[in-house]
């Protein structure tokens, strides 16, 4: 989501993540915005990568057709040799419906259920149409994509328990009695609809260096990417919004949402530079 970035910065990116200690390497989707298409990009990480899984954080179906949709990361699933992990939401931009074609009407849970239904059948094989062949390719993932859905709210939690294999959340402030009261949602969800354990992620913002340096870079980026939102709203939100600071208070930060039973934490960005990007390699070496 930063500005200016080329082909080459993007595959510096993918190569120093595929080699470092990360267990994903996950990107978002806008519309409006000037941040790579998501699936031109899956394509091209797919091929820049040969480890790392690669994940959606997240993919608006509503903003899709879904058998386009779900050709297209079946195909990303191919190229990857199966590496794909799909992160689903209904996204918090009307701008980018609008863009899109797209109703916002559409913008719920229940509507992106259904999307997700129609992608499951065309990853199963089924025809959703009297064409003489089904829509393929193949997934190498039986069944498809593992789908982790990106949502904060408990209500909308529950609501993915029957289709989702888990979370793809974020947390503004990093408040991890919070989070864990989200994950405990999601363990007894899941649970009641019979499902294995969910596996339990959430992000947040982040800039290494010292803390007033890093802190003014979280605040830029946030200035850039939330131009939905008025200025003046972001500058309010910015000081305690994602997280600034040295490594090691990086890996304190990380030992807490361990605690809690954190399967992953995908950090964002709030710079192209790899020399942060290496720094964070460093910091979470223990945990890989």
């Amino acid at each position: 989501m930063e500005p200016d970035l080329n082909a080459a910065v993007l595959k510096e990116w993918a190569k120093v993540i595929d080699e470092g200690p990360f267990s994903s390497l996950c990107w978002g989707e806008r519309i409006a915005f000037d941040n790579p298409d998501s699936l031109t990009l899956l394509g091209a990480l797919s091929a820049w990568t040969e480890r790392v899984r690669l994940v959606t954080t997240v993919v608006v179906p509503q903003l899709h057709d879904p058998v386009l949709l779900a050709k297209g990361l079946a195909t990303g699933d191919v190229l990857s040799g199966g590496r794909l992990t799909v992160g689903l939401g209904v996204g918090g931009r009307n701008e980018d419906y609008v863009a899109a074609g797209a109703d916002p009407a559409t913008q719920t849970m229940r509507q992106m259920a259904d999307r997700v239904a129609v992608m499951k059948r065309v990853w199963n094989g089924e025809k959703v149409t009297d064409s003489v062949l089904p829509v393929g390719p193949a997934p190498v993932q039986p069944g498809g994509p593992e789908l982790l859905v990106g949502t904060i709210g408990p209500k909308t939690v529950r609501s993915a328990a029957p289709w989702a294999a888990g979370l793809a959340g974020i947390t503004m402030d990093l408040d991890v009695d919070k989070q864990n009261e989200l994950f405990d949602v999601a363990r007894t969800a899941w649970a009641q609809a019979g499902r294995p354990a969910p596996h339990l992620a959430t992000s947040f913002w982040f800039a290494l260096g010292d803390h007033d340096t890093a802190r003014t870079q979280v605040h830029h980026h946030l200035r850039r990417y939330m131009n939905w939102i008025p200025a003046e709203y972001v500058d309010a939100m910015a000081p305690t919004t994602g997280w600034a600071g040295t490594e090691d208070e990086l890996a304190e930060v990380l030992h807490r949402f361990a605690e809690i039973g954190t399967d992953e934490v995908h950090l964002i960005p709030t710079s192209s530079d790899t020399g942060q990007l290496r720094r964070v390699a460093e910091a979470v070496q223990e945990f890989s």
